[in-house]
Formats: C-alpha cells, structure tokens, sequence
C-alpha cells in the first residue's frame, strides 16, 4: 500500500481532520493491508514470511 493510498483511506474514514488514531481509520487500513497480502499469498503460495505477518495482523 502506498502512502497515497493510505491517505486516501484515512481521508474516507477520519472524523475530524489528522485523525489517524480513531478505530475507524485504524480498521480500515488494516482491512486493506489484509486484503492485499491475501491476493499476494494467492499468487505466491510458499511467501512464508508474508504468511506470517498476515497471521500477526489478523490474530
């Protein structure tokens, strides 16, 4: 994800501006992240190290 990116999502989601803490915008790029790192671990099964900090982030 790249910075912009990030900015946007917590653009869309922020309730007051520079808000990047709330559980809204906190949960919104880790929705994000999650998603990207699983259509990665589809295309490369044996990314054992992505795999793991899928794991960390979703457990």
């Amino acid at each position: 994800m790249t910075q912009a990116e990030k900015q946007a999502i917590m653009a869309e989601y922020a309730t007051h501006e520079g808000d990047t803490g709330s559980p809204e915008v906190q949960i919104a790029v880790l929705t994000t992240r999650i998603n990207e790192l699983t259509a990665h671990l589809k295309v490369h099964k044996k990314d054992h190290h992505s795999r793991r900090g899928l794991l960390k982030m979703v457990g």
